[in-house]
């Protein structure tokens, strides 16, 4: 990975955990990713991404702090959260105890905006009966596409592409400024730290219980994902 030296030196921690055999993609450099539009990371959206995202493993026999500390992150669940929806009212997540979910940071001018909308509301319109969720949540972090205000979002969304399923406040990703729920998602799937949410349209899967069992990359296609949808909506 070609982190930033601050951001190397930030990740030192994860140095005695190894990456799943899963984990194959090659991120930007943080520094010259965002700091251009003649980078490589805005010519072609990413680099190298898998369609999977997994953990990383400890390897060592005796328990460390950092182990601990993934431990307790662990025992938490998407349904201890609260946030705010499209309209700014106080949603708390248990609502959706027993469900499965899928959560998306989305954006109205992204490469990627109109497969995922229109994959995305097929799907919940399959599953919706069974027990099944999508929830999305605007994200201006990426190239700037999502910079509307949240009627503009909401208006873009649920006109253009008739989407149904739950969409809320914008929220940051990545950075000082993450959302509590994205700190807890990224830590579930991607280290004790969290990787960086890559793109637009990042996706995690939840189950019934909020625990988040994968992760996929921005190009993944949700028809990929509806497999596991299914065995999760089964179990």
């Amino acid at each position: 990975m070609a982190f930033s030296t601050a951001a190397s030196s930030f990740f030192t921690p994860l140095q005695s955990f190894t990456q799943g055999p899963s984990m194959a993609f090659v991120v930007p450099s943080i520094k010259t990713s965002f700091a251009s539009s003649n980078s490589a990371f805005f010519r072609h959206g990413f680099l190298q991404l898998s369609s999977h995202f997994s953990g990383f493993t400890s390897n060592s026999n005796s328990p460390s702090s950092a182990a601990i500390f993934a431990r307790a992150t662990t025992e938490k669940s998407v349904h201890d959260f609260a946030v705010k929806d499209i309209d700014r009212k106080d949603v708390s997540l248990s609502k959706f105890k027993g469900k499965v979910l899928l959560i998306v940071n989305v954006a109205s001018r992204c490469g990627l905006t109109s497969s995922n909308y229109s994959e995305l509301q097929h799907i919940y319109e399959k599953y919706k009966t069974q027990g099944f969720e999508i929830l999305a949540f605007p994200c201006n972090q990426f190239g700037g596409q999502e910079p509307g205000s949240n009627p503009e979002i909401k208006k873009f969304a649920c006109t253009r592409f008739k989407a149904e399923f739950p969409i809320f406040d914008k929220v940051d990703v990545n950075g000082p400024n993450t959302a509590p729920l994205y700190q807890f998602l990224k830590s579930s799937a991607g280290g004790l730290l969290g990787d960086l949410v890559k793109w637009n349209f990042e996706k995690f899967l939840v189950d019934k219980n909020g625990k988040v069992v994968n992760r996929y990359a921005p190009t993944t296609s949700p028809f990929q994902i509806e497999k596991d949808i299914q065995r999760l909506l089964a179990a």
